[in-house]
């Protein structure tokens, strides 16, 4: 299908009969604050954006768009390093006005709007005394974390995010709704599950949690100049550590506050620790750690929700972002002789690597249990440049792009979809490898015209 079509001045009016969330144009006041996402890189400016506060909100401006043949693109928390949750000249459906948290004390499952960010659910279930995986910012989109698969603190112990997700409430490109789970509709269930947004308009989730209230953890560091010994002892260490126990790992530049001042704007080798057992273990859990002489440690039993805002201060909206990523099974000594270089050479002080591992829980899935097709991956491993000086753009992305070229050699070819840039129909065949054919199927089914191609694109 084409889409060649244009918002013309009879748009306003033909929606504002049906839709009762905001409908923004370009001369509008608001329209140039609603028009940003999270990454300060993205600037598009889409012909419409439309602030649904409900499905018959998200139902109505689906049809529109596909008889008016307009570009169409979902907008949940705005996260996306591609800035796929916007477009020029066509329509944006922001889902951020869909929030409600419900959590259900007798089995522990929790409904969820679209348009609600992890450190509201966080917030919701805390008191209960749950949690439900998610990723380590709690200004992400839980849509958007979601539907890529969903790595984070709790993988080991729970699995990735759509390992907890029960059900779904979507509108198809047709304008249908469906509710979708294991048992209606378990193809789309099964494509949904790491397929992005390519199926349909997500506008409720219902989670199982899990439970979750203290954890003992925050970060340890390392000089850069010991980033290879650190990773060749995390790779064997974090395999048969007890699975209450994950960190990742990264090379960063400490950029300031609430560090101390000695640290401030040099490179190191930090892991960021999350330990979900009895407190009192944590002093033998971390000896081994310990036992490294990490040049700076901040340790301690916290709510989980502190750990999870830990670097929200770090990275408000609007700063340059450029993402580069892979998976990879191992951390050989060529790939830690890389890490070594590109880590000793940080351009900006908020541009950092990180290596999640994808053991444990997460692990125990079949590639073809769910449209996440890297269960055998041992990290999932992302690069990126980050700086609020549009002027440093350039460099951060030339640092990203130079970093990932030394590593992917050594990678297993393909990308955690939700670290992806557009990078190209290849790369995206490459992170879905053996369960892309059917999720083409499953595309051409229920978007046999591709309405949704504003996303990591499965075409049918």
């Amino acid at each position: 299908m084409e889409l060649t079509g244009t918002v013309d001045t009879t748009t306003k009016e033909v929606l504002s009969i049906e839709i009762k969330g905001q409908i923004i144009f370009p001369e509008d006041k608001i329209y140039e604050e609603s028009r940003k996402v999270y990454n300060g890189m993205i600037n598009k400016h889409p012909g419409v954006i439309i602030k649904c506060i409900d499905a018959a909100d998200v139902i109505t401006a689906v049809n529109f768009a596909r008889e008016n043949k307009l570009l169409l693109a979902i907008r949940g928390g705005g996260h996306n390093g591609g800035g796929l949750g916007s477009c020029d000249g066509g329509m944006v459906i922001d889902l951020s006005e869909i929030k409600f948290v419900r959590v259900n004390a007798e089995d522990n499952t929790v409904n969820i709007g679209a348009g609600n960010l992890w450190g509201e659910v966080d917030h919701a279930t805390h008191p209960f005394g749950l949690a439900i995986p998610s990723g380590i910012i709690s200004s992400t989109g839980v849509a958007g974390l979601t539907l890529g698969g969903g790595v984070g603190y709790l993988a080991r112990k729970y699995g990735l995010t759509i390992d907890s997700l029960l059900e779904v409430d979507m509108v198809m490109a047709d304008g249908t709704y469906l509710t979708v789970n294991n048992h209606q509709y378990p193809d789309l269930f099964w494509a949904i599950r790491g397929g992005g947004g390519n199926f349909g308009v997500i506008t409720s989730f219902k989670f199982q949690a899990h439970p979750v209230k203290t954890v003992y953890g925050g970060p340890t560091l390392w000089p850069i100049e010991q980033v290879e010994e650190i990773m060749k002892w995390y790779d064997a260490f974090i395999e048969n550590a007890d699975e209450d126990l994950n960190g990742f790992i990264a090379t960063m530049i400490i950029p300031g506050p609430p560090f101390p001042d000695f640290l401030h704007n040099k490179q190191f080798c930090g892991i960021v620790w999350c330990y979900l057992g009895d407190p009192k273990n944590a002093e033998e859990v971390f000896k081994p750690i310990k036992e490294l002489k990490p040049i700076f440690e901040h340790l301690g039993e916290m709510p989980f929700l502190a750990l999870q805002t830990l670097f929200d201060g770090m990275m408000p909206p609007g700063l340059q972002w450029y993402w580069r990523a892979d998976f990879f099974n191992e951390l050989g000594p060529e790939l830690r002789k890389q890490h070594k270089k590109f880590g000793s050479h940080i351009p900006t002080p908020l541009s950092q690597m990180h290596l999640y591992p994808i053991n444990g829980e997460a692990s125990r899935k079949k590639n073809s249990e769910t449209a996440w097709a890297y269960r055998d991956a041992k990290y999932a491993g992302v690069i990126v440049g980050v700086d609020p000086d549009p002027g440093n753009a350039v460099k951060i992305t030339k640092w990203c792009k130079d970093y990932w070229e030394a590593l992917h050699p050594h990678s297993a070819g393909g990308a955690y979809s939700n670290f992806l840039m557009n990078e190209g129909e290849e790369r995206i065949k490459s992170s879905y490898k053996g369960n892309y054919d059917r999720l083409v199927e499953i595309k051409r089914k229920y978007d046999p015209k591709n309405l949704f191609r504003v996303n990591q694109n499965i075409k049918p």
